[in-house]
């Protein structure tokens, strides 16, 4: 078995296995699709370099990782560092959606409503001192 399937676990990816991963494989999708999610990286080294992909953009990151017990795309969107968005896809075209939605402009309550999956992160204000 190659380090590919034996990180992506054959069972539950066997679609990223032949790309060599989840990040050649959301490339894939997204250009199968005519979808702009901008420039799409993978850690360089150990098994997430095939479980984890990024893409970056000018608004922030939507960083996407492998569920592990069963088959989803774990999604976050993080700006400055901070998750401002996230959710839970079952299709890794789904990912690139929203991927390419943020990236096209769509704010965080659009992308919650037009992706049901994807939950806002709410703040909390910080209590001043006085």
């Amino acid at each position: 078995m190659s380090d590919v399937s034996t990180a992506l676990g054959v069972r539950l990816y066997p679609d990223l296995v032949e790309p060599g991963g989840l990040a050649p494989a959301l490339v894939q999708t997204a250009a199968r699709h005519q979808l702009d999610i901008g420039r799409v990286t993978a850690p360089e080294q150990g098994r997430s370099r095939f479980t984890c992909a990024e893409a970056s953009s000018d608004r922030g990151v939507v960083c996407v990782s492998l569920g592990a017990q069963a088959r989803y795309f774990m999604i976050d969107l993080r700006v400055d560092g901070d998750v401002q968005a996230r959710g839970d896809a079952t299709d890794l075209l789904q990912v690139a959606q929203v991927a390419a939605a943020w990236r096209a402009g769509c704010t965080l309550a659009e992308l919650a409503a037009r992706y049901p999956f994807m939950e806002e992160m709410k703040r909390r204000p910080v209590a001043q001192v006085q």
